[in-house]
This record gives structure tokens, C-alpha cells and sequence, in this order.
């Protein structure tokens, strides 16, 4: 190599040391930056035409980037922050049942309540006791209606945090897709190009915050990005659209159908750069980070826990204004069955009915009456146990022609006189084993100890009814309160006919059972037992699988946010290690570099005094 030669190579060691020095610096300086990649310089070697090695130059600056690791730290970020919203709003949700032992507790209310019935049980002509009755009921009534007002200001919550990412998944899409646009002039092999690509991946990052996301990464370090089910979002300079249509306060009744004409909260739709458009929340596009948190807990285990206190609302007021009357045996010729009278019968309220087919095997049919248009929710019947919605409002004959239509194989039914209901068995070897009718007692003195103690804020009876706007049920723990006429009337706890002895204890033992030993059914949709084995269990029992059942959700939710946490965290610092910027690596490196620039600066103060002595001998 010649001295010309050495001053090159050394001239350029110079230069490129410089440069690593400079790109050192940026590291440096932003190692606090978030999703900023370290930057190495790509060095390559050149040389004369003949000669190789003899230099080096600069190719571009590399990201040292794993991208493996990128990826699993992108799904696990949407993974960490879906756990981390949802224990957020369970914990707030377990707040609403109150601290357990605490006299303010959902329990402790209830306890309070029936606390307060025994003791008019033992002293039923105290006008005081009758009054603490009152009171406690009215504190179980208000308590259950705080309850649904606090749960669905959470699903209000939870409405107005889906909006806000929405708007914020937007920018994130448009900004990305504007640095797709940049990329394709800005080569990615230059500090310009590396910035561009931090910039992404750091958009990305705060995007599957909100939502999971698939990315498709190009050679040019452009960025594709699809939904969970394939839906593109970004495909280079074009982003798609999402938008909100936020419907503000929910109530009881405002809830998610896959069904437009039906859905009575917001829903996500995404429209393409085409035109095209799709339902994400309907489509399950969108199974993780915030926003899905925020569709479960507002679809479905909010209105999950709304339906265990309507649940609870509904069959505590049942059990106590309800009567059940057998029906009366008849035959005719060779037929045999019963009849019963159904003029009490209410919207809401049912008949049921047992009997043996020519099998041998017992069948169960329960009658539901039907409000105006009403349906039934869901069939959830099974081969032995049947249930039967009936539309009792066009008269005896239409009630007949419905049940022949639908039971008419083993029995046959028939409006004898006025509003009887008669069945009878239909063919060989068919028995009707019974048939009794449970309807609502609406007046405080009917001479049942059954009473309507609880009556909606309409101040009609609590039935259960299903009508075509719905059932009674949803939104009734928000709802129910203390029947008015009993509030003006407080005697009526004792008194259930005209003619009441002084100080019987009739009608107060009464609701005193019902609400302590009675053993109800409780609907399957409550999420407390199943539709094949419904949960039973007095009113006590079920609350505590209430609020031992959300006690464990929440528990759940929170193991979960850890278990989120440790492998993100995990995740975080192996990425760091490999891709983010180490002080002490850099300055490891820096060290390195004023070495190999103290000898490129050597060799250059040698090669001229090199030329100076040559010169010297020249002259």
C-alpha cells in the first residue's frame, strides 16, 4: 500500500469513525425515547480496482431491531391493556355491592330488611314495627335501584371509552398511513428513514392499546395493518375509517343486537377506502385490547350483572304476591283431566301442567301468559320440562286453539264455561297428572297472605310480564319500589282481610318465609345456573351466589391483569435488551471508536511526516 493509499484509508476510518460517533450521540440521546431502535452505521469495505480491503465507507444506518420480538410485544401490549381495563371496571363494579360486613353492604340491606319483618312477626300489632317494615323495605327498594343506576353509568363508561378510542384509533391509522406515504421517498436505510420507522412502530404500539392488530411489514418498511378477522385498516397510503355511533346514557334496557333495528348501544363500523363497510363488534373483529374490554364489560358482563338484581327484584316480589291454585279434577266420558279458573290470570303470571304419555314418561308444561305481542325470550325447554308462551289476550277461544296447536298430539283443551281452561288427556294410555295456576294478588286485602309489597315505578304489579316492549323484568331492580297504597296503609302487613283478629301473625310469617326458607327458580340468564338445571335456593342464597360469583370474576380479572403484566413486562425488557439503547454498550462502543480515530489519526500525521522527510530528500 502506498503512502497516498494509507492517508485514503486512514482519511475515510476518519470520516466513518466521525459518523459513528454522530449516530452514537443520537442513540444517546434518545434513550429514553419511546420506540426509538438503536442505530448502528453499515459499514462496508472498498478498495482500488485490483485492490480490496484497503478502505471503508458507509452504506446506510441499520435499526437493530428484532422484529420477532416486536411482534409478540405488539399482541401481548392488546392482551395487557384488555386485562388491565377490565379489572379496572370490575373492581369499580364490585364497589356497588358494597364492602362485605359493612352495614351499607347489599346483604347487610337485606338483612336489615328481614330483620325488621321478624320482628313484626312477633309483635304484629306495633305500629312501629309495622312502620320499620316499611322503612326497611323502602332502603332494600332504593338500594337496588342505586345499584342500577351505578351500573349503568359503567356501561355509560364504557360507551363514551369507546368513542374516545375510536377517535384516537383514526389518527393512529391516518398517521400511519402518512408515514407509508413518506417512506416510499425516504430510503429506510437513513437516519430519516430509521426516525420514520420508530415513528411507526411507536403508533402501532399506542394501536394495539385499543386493539389487536395483524401487521405486514414490506422492504421499504411500509406497514400493513388488518383487523383480528382480516379486515384491512392500512394498506399503504390508505387508511380505512372507523366511527362511533355513541348513543350517550345507557339504561337497563339499552342493549347490543347483532340485529340495527334492535341495538340500542353504539357499534363500531369500519369503511374501507372502497366504500365497503363492516360491523366490527357484530363481525368479533376486535377480541383484545381497550376497546374490546370495553364491549365486554358493556355487552355483556354488566348487563349480566343487571339481570342477577332484576333477577332478584323480580322473584323477591313474586314470592310474596303470589298465589298458586290447583285446578279442579273433571271427566268427560272417558277422558279425565281438571280445569281451573284463569280470570286472575295476568300478563306475566302461568299455569302449569303435568302429565304421562303413552311412553310412561312424566312431562312438565309450564303456560306463560303473554302480554300483547309478547315472545318468549328463549326456548328453553328440554324433553321433559316444556314452556309455553300464550297470548291470552284475544279471549278463551284464541288461548284453546294455541294450546291444541301446540300440545294437541297427547291432550285437549277446552273452554267449558266463562274464562275455565279445561285439558283433558287425548289418546290411549296419556294421564293428566295435574294442573295448578300461580297469578299475582293485586289488593292488599284479599284475603291471602300473599300481598303486592313491591310494585314498579308505574305502580303496577310486579308479573314478570312480557310484552311486545319488552319484558318487566329488564331494568326492574331500577325500578321496583315500595307499593304505595302500603306506604299509606302500613296495617296491611298484618291485616289481609277486612276482618283480621288483632295481632295475628298470619300475613308477617308469611313474608317472612318467603323471603328466608322459600326456595324459588331463578333464571339461567342471570348466568346462576343453566337453562337444562336452573339455579333454586331462597333469596339469601342467592345473593350470595351473586355476590360470590362477581367476587370471583373480579378476582379473576385481577390474577389475569398480573399474569399481563409480568409477561409484558417480560417481553418489554427483552426487547429493550436487544433493541432499545444501552448506556453502557454505547459508551463501550464510543471508547472503541476514539481508539480507532486516535489511530486513523496517527496513521495520517505519520503518512505526512512521511511525505514531508520524502520531499525533504527530493530536494
Amino acid at each position: 500500500m502506498g503512502l497516498s493509499q494509507a492517508l485514503s484509508a486512514a482519511l475515510a476510518g476518519v470520516n466513518v469513525t466521525q459518523q459513528s460517533i454522530s449516530v452514537i450521540a443520537g442513540n444517546v440521546a434518545n434513550a429514553n425515547t419511546p420506540g426509538y431502535v438503536t442505530e448502528s452505521l453499515n459499514q462496508v469495505e472498498t478498495g482500488s480496482p485490483g485492490q480490496t480491503g484497503t478502505s471503508v465507507d458507509v452504506a446506510g444506518v441499520n435499526r437493530d431491531l428484532n422484529t420477532l420480538l416486536q411482534n409478540q410485544l405488539w399482541t401481548e401490549t392488546s392482551g395487557d391493556s384488555f386485562a388491565d381495563t377490565s379489572s379496572q371496571l370490575y373492581q369499580q363494579l364490585q364497589q356497588i355491592y358494597g364492602t362485605p360486613g359493612s352495614s351499607t353492604s347489599f346483604d347487610a340491606i337485606f338483612d336489615d330488611f328481614t330483620s325488621a319483618v321478624q320482628s313484626l312477626a312477633t309483635n304484629p300489632s306495633s305500629t312501629s314495627q309495622q312502620s320499620a317494615v316499611i322503612g326497611a323495605a323502602q332502603e332494600l327498594a332504593q338500594n337496588l335501584n342505586s345499584m342500577t343506576s351505578s351500573i349503568q353509568q359503567l356501561r355509560t363508561q364504557a360507551e363514551q371509552g369507546i368513542s374516545d378510542d375510536v377517535q384516537s384509533a383514526n389518527s393512529l391509522l391516518q398517521q400511519i398511513a402518512q408515514i407509508n406515504g413518506q417512506l416510499q421517498s425516504t430510503p429506510t436505510n437513513t437516519s430519516a428513514g430509521a426516525e420514520l420507522e420508530d415513528q411507526c412502530g411507536q403508533d402501532v404500539t399506542q394501536l394495539t392499546q385499543l386493539m389487536n392488530v395483524t401487521v405486514v411489514q414490506n422492504s421499504n418498511g411500509q406497514v400493513s395493518l388488518f383487523t383480528g378477522t382480516g379486515q384491512q385498516l392500512v394498506a399503504g397510503t390508505q387508511a380505512s375509517q372507523l366511527s362511533f355511533d355513541n348513543v350517550g346514557t345507557l339504561s337497563a334496557t339499552s342493549l347490543w343486537s347483532a340485529d340495527p333495528s334492535e341495538d340500542g348501544v353504539g357499534t363500531i363500523t369500519l369503511t374501507s377506502p372502497s366504500g365497503t363497510t363492516t360491523d366490527l363488534i357484530a363481525s368479533g373483529a376486535i377480541q383484545s385490547g381497550q376497546i374490546a374490554a370495553y364491549v365486554q364489560m358493556r355487552d355483556t358482563v354488566l348487563p349480566q350483572a343487571q339481570n342477577q338484581l332484576d333477577e332478584l327484584a323480580n322473584q323477591m316480589s313474586q314470592a310474596l304476591s303470589n298465589k298458586t291454585t290447583s285446578g279442579t279434577a273433571v271427566s268427560s266420558g272417558t277422558q279425565s283431566g281438571y280445569g281451573i279458573d284463569t280470570s286472575s290470570l295476568q300478563p306475566g303470571n302461568t299455569i302449569q301442567l303435568t302429565y304421562t304419555n303413552s311412553s310412561g314418561a312424566q312431562q312438565t308444561v309450564t303456560i306463560v301468559s303473554l302480554g300483547a305481542g309478547g315472545t318468549l325470550p328463549q326456548n328453553s325447554s328440554t324433553s321433559s320440562n316444556q314452556e309455553i308462551g300464550v297470548d291470552f289476550s284475544g279471549g278463551m277461544s284464541s288461548v284453546v286453539a294455541q294450546l291444541n296447536a301446540a300440545l294437541g298430539t297427547n291432550l285437549q283443551f277446552s273452554n267449558p264455561s266463562g274464562s275455565v281452561l279445561q285439558v283433558l288427556n287425548a289418546g290411549s294410555g296419556v294421564t293428566v297428572n295435574s294442573l295448578a295456576e300461580t297469578s299475582t294478588v293485586t289488593s292488599l286485602q284479599s284475603g291471602s297472605a300473599a300481598l303486592p309489597l313491591f310494585t314498579d315505578s308505574n305502580g303496577q304489579p310486579i308479573t314478570g310480564a312480557i310484552t311486545a316492549g319488552g319484558s318487566q323484568t329488564t331494568g326492574l331492580a331500577g325500578t321496583i319500589e315500595v307499593n304505595p297504597a302500603l306506604v299509606s296503609s302500613p296495617s296491611s302487613l298484618v291485616d289481609y282481610s277486612s276482618d283480621t283478629a288483632s295481632g295475628d301473625a298470619t300475613r308477617p310469617n308469611f313474608i317472612l318465609n318467603q323471603l328466608t326458607n322459600a326456595s324459588l327458580n331463578y333464571s339461567s340468564s342471570t348466568g346462576i345456573g343453566s337453562a337444562q338445571a336452573p339455579y333454586s335456593g331462597t333469596l339469601t342464597d342467592y345473593m350470595s351466589q351473586i355476590v360470590s360469583q362477581q367476587s370471583q370474576a373480579a378476582n379473576a380479572a385481577s390474577n389475569l391483569q398480573q399474569g399481563q403484566d409480568t409477561v409484558l413486562n417480560t417481553l418489554q425488557t427483552s426487547f429493550n435488551s436487544q433493541s432499545g439503547v444501552n448506556i453502557d454498550t454505547q459508551m463501550s462502543n464510543l471508547i472503541a471508536l476514539q481508539n480507532a480515530y486516535a489511530a486513523n489519526a496517527r496513521v495520517m500525521t505519520t503518512v505526512q511526516e512521511l511525505m514531508a522527510t520524502l520531499l525533504q530528500v527530493g530536494t
